[in-house]
């Protein structure tokens, strides 16, 4: 019977077989290579190629964040108002025949009947 271990007569049970304690063979003659430092398995190649494409997205994110709240007056005039070549497109001034009348206006408007 081929077994990958000794039997063991209480239990029943082959235990697993073990690699060797010993190192592999290398030839003199082959190549020589080195492994190259990681992290975790993650080489710094893989890191550098990693951080450029979460840069980009980030970049592509912070511009799309910044056009989409272009329109919160808060954001226009602190910080699309000072943009070099399309600032001037967030410049909004009303009109002064869109101006809300105050109160006072309104009052006097209902005291008068409507006679302006």
């Amino acid at each position: 019977m081929a077994v990958m271990g000794d039997h063991h007569p209480s239990t029943g049970v082959t235990p697993w077989k073990q690699s060797p304690g010993y190192a592999t063979y290398k030839s003199p003659y082959g190549p020589k290579y080195k492994i190259q430092r990681n992290f975790g398995g993650w080489t710094v190649k893989h890191f550098a190629k990693l951080g450029m494409t979460l840069g980009a997205f980030g970049g592509v994110a912070g511009v799309f964040a910044v056009f989409f709240f272009a329109e919160i007056p808060k954001v226009r005039n602190d910080i699309m108002v000072n943009v070099p070549f399309i600032g001037k497109h967030f410049i909004k001034e009303i009109p002064p025949s869109d101006n809300i009348p105050r109160i006072r206006d309104f009052g006097s408007m209902f005291q008068e009947g409507f006679e302006r």
